[in-house]
């Protein structure tokens, strides 16, 4: 079966990360090509750095390969304009993970062969290398889901996730436009109505750059979360 696949991926300021990131995952859409139809989709959200740059570079010698550039928003609307932007395609299956190198292109064959059997496949991010204060926030997340929606969700922000068109265009739909945690809500929809797997990944340090949300600005968009939650929770 010739299934397309999009990659999604937001990129902001990583001009350290983005070349190997590009390479990394090219490998997985020239295999997984779709007979020509998947794509590997980079987004700068408004970098100030050369990413773009880097990415039109390595876009001359790689069909396959989509660099956007477009204003900035921030993580949650970029992720939901990538998802937009490969359903308009018509991808059969869309994968998202961030531009950072946390994540191992080598641990998708797996995601890929449950495909069918599943409406979204998740990372659980059990080999933890980004800090004690990312598990805690994590933690957190899952105490607070459990809370406002009712649902046990092993790992509500991974971005490692494998999505059928059908189930992604389905609830994309009730997330809110620009939603900061569009993954998040979106992973709870998943388990909430939907046959979900999580399949445990490596989670490796930043491999380069500075990390854009630090513990402060952590806090802020939690303290935010909790109440979009709250008023969330009556409309799904």
């Amino acid at each position: 079966m010739n299934d397309s696949l999009y990659i999604i991926i937001p990129a902001y300021n990583e001009s350290e990360n983005i070349e190997n990131v590009v390479k990394d995952w090219y490998s997985v859409i020239e295999k997984h090509n779709g007979n020509g139809a998947s794509r590997l989709v980079v987004i700068d959200d408004g970098s100030k750095d050369n990413s773009y740059e880097i990415m039109q570079r390595l876009a001359a010698d790689r069909p396959l390969f989509t660099p956007i550039r477009k204003e900035n928003s921030g993580h949650g609307a970029t992720v939901l304009y990538g998802y937009n932007y490969a359903l308009e395609h018509n991808a059969d299956f869309i994968f998202q993970t961030d531009s950072d190198g946390q994540t191992l292109p080598e641990e998708f064959e797996d995601f890929w062969l449950a495909r069918n059997d599943y409406g979204a496949i998740i990372g659980n991010r059990c080999k933890r290398e980004d800090g004690f204060s990312r598990v805690v926030v994590t933690k957190v997340l899952k105490l607070v889901i459990a809370v406002c929606f009712g649902v046990n969700v092993t790992d509500a922000n991974t971005p490692y996730r494998l999505m059928r068109h059908d189930v992604l265009e389905k609830h994309i739909k009730k997330v809110p436009k620009d939603f900061n945690l569009s993954n998040v809500l979106l992973s709870v929809l998943f388990v909430k109505y939907e046959k979900v797997k999580f399949i445990p990944i490596t989670f490796r340090p930043r491999q380069g750059g500075i990390n854009s949300i630090n513990i402060k600005k952590i806090f802020k968009i939690g303290r935010k979360a909790l109440s979009d939650f709250m008023e969330l929770r009556k409309t799904i």
